[in-house]
């Protein structure tokens, strides 16, 4: 299992790829991929903060619970933090199994938990000015399947 949260841009082509050649033993790979939504043209940018440290144990934990969960050979969370403008990819998340079902489950899984309890700060800048994005009823709504 492999988990980054970084400044930086990703290449996401090249990170499936060598996702998917290490997962000896899987039959099926998942992927997602977040990316900063512009809300009509409206968002210049997101700036996302964190606590390093804290933020990386938060979802190593969330890693683990999908693990033992679900029968995953392994999976794989990258997040960007810092100033993204609309459209740039903000995340990934990864996730192989021997059989389709836990690696889509396990990926919806770690999906929920991430956007509800990653402990990410999310700001988005428009011409209007900034403000912090609030958690939504649904994202709470989503963990009740889990």
């Amino acid at each position: 299992m492999r988990l980054s949260v970084q400044e930086t841009a990703f290449d996401l082509g090249a990170e499936s790829n060598t996702f998917a050649a290490g997962a000896a033993g899987a039959g099926a790979v998942v992927t997602f991929t977040g990316l900063v939504r512009d809300n009509g043209g409206a968002l210049a940018a997101m700036e996302i903060e964190h606590y390093p440290g804290m933020t990386e144990k938060a979802i190593a934990a969330m890693m683990d619970q999908a693990k033992a969960r679900f029968a995953l050979a392994d999976a794989l969370v990258i997040h960007r933090f810092g100033r993204l403008a609309a459209g740039e990819t903000i995340m990934m998340v990864a996730t192989a199994a021997p059989h389709r079902a836990d690696a889509f489950a396990a990926a919806e899984f770690l999906m929920d938990w991430l956007k509800s309890r990653a402990p990410f700060w999310k700001k988005e800048i428009g011409a209007d000015g900034a403000a912090w994005v609030a958690a939504k009823d649904e994202d709470e709504a989503a963990l009740t399947r889990w």
